[in-house]
C-alpha cells in the first residue's frame, strides 16, 4: 500500500486566448489546435525558469472532441506548442465543465504524488465544430422512458424550463444580460483582462484575382470580441424567444457561441523549490453533481455547497465568483437559490457578453479568477457552471 501523503497543488501560470464570436468572428478560420498551442505557449512564457521536460502530462477539456478537434487534441496541441515528446496528452469531456475538470484532474495527479508539474486547459472552436457535433445521434433508449427524454432537450429548452420553474421573468433576464455587457466593456476599457489574455496573431488570407497572388494580412487580437456597446434594454426587449413560442429565452439573454482556449500550469511544492516558481494560487476543491437533465441549468445549486464543504469554507468566504452565464435564466435561478452576492458574481461580465467556448470556458474563467484575486488582493474565488445532460461543477481557488 502506498504511504504517499496528499500534497498541495499550486497554479504557477494561467492564461487564455481572446474569445472570438463563432462563425463570423476573428477566429472563424483558426483551427482549434492553433488556439490551444497559443494558450500553452502563453502559459509557458509566464514560467521561464520551468524545464518543459518536467511536465508530466497535458489534460485538456473539449466538449466536442471530433472533426478538427479530434485525434486527441490535447496531445497535438502540446506537440505543436513545442513541448518535449515526453509530455503526454489526454482530452477530457464534461461538456461546459471540461476545462474546469481538466484542472481538477491535473491537480489530483499532483495531490496524490504521481506528478510534480501538469498542464491543464480547454479548447473549443464552435466555428468549426457545431454545438451538437457533426453527426449527433441519440440512443433510442432515451425516448423509451419519460424520465430520460430530458437528455435530448436542447440547452435553450432547459433554460425555458428553469425560467418557468424558478419564476425568472423576461425583464430580469434582459437586465442581467445588459449588465453583463456593461461590466465587460468597463473591464476592457480599464485593462482588467490584460494579465489573463495572451494576444493572438490572426493570419488572414485573400486571393488577388487580378494577379493570382495570395494576399496575407496579420493582425493581433487582444480583447474578447463579444461585448457590445450598443446593447440596451429596449433592443433586448425586441428580440423574439428562440426556443419556445411563448418563452422568455432569447439570443440576447443567452451565452454567445464562441472560439477560444485557456491553459494553466500546476506544480507541487517540490517543483516550486526546484524551479524557483512563484505560485499564483492554490487549488482548493472541486465538486460535480448531477441534476435532472431537463433543468440542467440549476447544476451549480448542487455543486457549490459541496465544493465549499470540501474546502471548509462558508459562502461569505468567497470574494470573487465566476458563474458561467449559459443563460440569464439559469444564472439568476442559481444566484437566488444559493444566495450568492450579486456584487461578487461576474464583476467583469460573463458568457452572455464575453462568450462561451464550451470546453474551454472552465479554464478561461479559472484564469480570470486567479488574476482577479491577485489584482484586487482578494483570497478565495469560485468557478462554477451548469453542464449539459444535467450536471453542475464548482472549483475553488485561493490566492497566495
Amino acid at each position: 500500500m502506498s504511504t504517499k501523503q496528499i500534497q498541495e497543488a499550486y497554479i504557477v501560470a494561467a492564461t487564455r486566448t481572446p474569445i472570438g464570436r463563432s462563425g463570423r468572428g476573428f477566429f472563424r478560420n483558426t483551427r482549434p489546435e492553433e488556439l490551444l498551442m497559443a494558450a500553452i505557449r502563453g502559459a509557458l512564457a509566464q514560467v521561464p525558469g520551468l524545464d518543459p521536460a518536467a511536465i508530466e502530462d497535458a489534460v485538456v477539456g473539449c466538449a466536442m472532441p471530433e472533426g478538427e478537434q479530434g485525434f486527441n487534441i490535447a496531445r497535438i496541441g502540446a506537440l505543436l506548442a513545442g513541448l518535449p515528446h515526453s509530455v503526454g496528452g489526454v482530452t477530457v469531456n464534461r461538456f461546459c465543465a471540461s476545462g474546469l475538470t481538466s484542472i481538477q484532474m491535473a491537480a489530483d495527479r499532483i495531490r496524490v504524488g504521481e506528478a510534480d508539474v501538469m498542464i491543464a486547459g480547454g479548447v473549443e472552436s464552435m466555428s468549426m465544430v457545431p454545438m451538437s457535433g457533426n453527426k449527433p445521434s441519440f440512443s433510442p433508449a432515451i425516448f423509451e422512458r419519460d424520465e430520460n427524454i430530458g437528455i435530448a432537450y436542447g440547452m435553450g429548452l432547459t433554460a425555458e424550463k428553469v425560467a418557468q420553474q424558478w419564476k425568472v421573468s423576461r425583464e430580469r433576464q434582459d437586465a442581467f444580460a445588459l449588465a453583463s455587457h456593461e461590466k465587460a466593456l468597463k473591464a476592457q476599457q480599464a485593462g482588467e483582462f490584460k494579465d489573463e489574455i495572451t494576444p493572438f496573431d490572426v493570419l488572414e488570407r485573400s486571393p488577388d484575382l487580378l494577379t493570382g497572388e495570395l494576399n496575407l494580412r496579420r493582425r493581433t487580437v487582444s480583447l474578447d470580441e463579444g461585448p457590445r456597446a450598443d446593447t440596451s434594454l429596449a433592443g433586448l426587449a425586441k428580440l423574439k424567444p428562440v426556443f419556445a413560442a411563448k418563452g422568455s429565452v432569447t439570443a440576447g439573454n443567452s451565452s454567445q457561441t464562441s472560439d477560444g482556449a485557456g491553459c494553466l500550469i500546476l506544480a507541487s511544492e517540490k517543483a516550486l523549490r526546484q524551479f524557483n516558481l512563484q505560485p499564483l494560487a492554490r487549488f482548493v476543491s472541486f465538486a460535480s453533481r448531477g441534476v435532472p437533465p431537463q433543468i440542467m441549468g440549476i447544476g451549480p445549486i448542487e455543486a457549490i455547497p459541496v465544493a465549499l464543504r470540501q474546502a471548509g469554507l462558508a459562502l461569505d468566504d468567497l470574494d470573487w465568483i465566476e458563474l458561467n452565464e449559459a443563460f440569464a435564466a439559469q444564472s439568476l435561478a442559481v444566484i437566488d437559490t444559493v444566495g450568492l452576492n450579486p456584487a461578487k458574481v461576474n464583476p467583469m461580465g460573463g458568457a452572455i457578453a464575453l462568450g462561451h467556448p464550451l470546453g474551454a470556458t472552465g479554464a478561461i474563467r479559472a484564469a480570470t479568477v486567479i488574476h482577479a484575486l491577485r489584482r484586487h488582493q482578494l483570497r478565495h474565488g469560485l468557478v462554477t457552471m451548469c453542464v449539459g445532460t444535467g450536471q453542475g461543477a464548482a472549483g475553488i481557488f485561493e490566492r497566495l
